[in-house]
């Protein structure tokens, strides 16, 4: 059975894509969402059937194998950090920027634990701000 992530899913238009791990992309649309489901995020794993349509592959049988955290979720059960925490946090991030924009003006790319670590904070910041 094919497997990917879904690349985008429009629930207005009813319809979006799927990247397959080892093949082109799959259009999709609502009516091969498993039962209940209305939407699909982008980045959700899933497994699903293909046939021939009149425009090309079309995935049948949505199977959804592992969704990715929902923000709004963790935001519920989350309560915000103490300000003289935040403080160490934003400077941390600011030197771990100024790192990554070093690298760039040298014309490279962060490292990938770099860049990991990286993200991981912004991510951090980012849920933080929002709450």
């Amino acid at each position: 059975m094919p497997s990917g992530k879904v690349k985008w899913f429009d629930v207005d238009k009813g319809f979006g894509f799927l990247s397959q791990d080892d093949g082109p992309d799959v259009y999709v649309h609502s009516d091969a969402l498993p039962e209940g489901t209305t939407t699909l995020k982008a980045g959700t794993k899933v497994e699903f059937g293909i046939a021939q349509g009149r425009r090309g592959d079309q995935a049948l049988q949505v199977r959804i194998v592992d969704a990715p955290a929902s923000v709004t979720r963790n935001q519920r059960n989350a309560q915000r950090k103490q300000p003289e925490v935040m403080v160490s946090i934003v400077e941390d991030l600011i030197k771990m920027l100024e790192g990554v924009e070093e690298g760039y003006r040298r014309g490279r790319h962060p490292e990938r634990d770099a860049a990991r670590g990286t993200a991981k904070v912004l991510r951090a910041l980012a849920d933080e701000l929002e709450l």
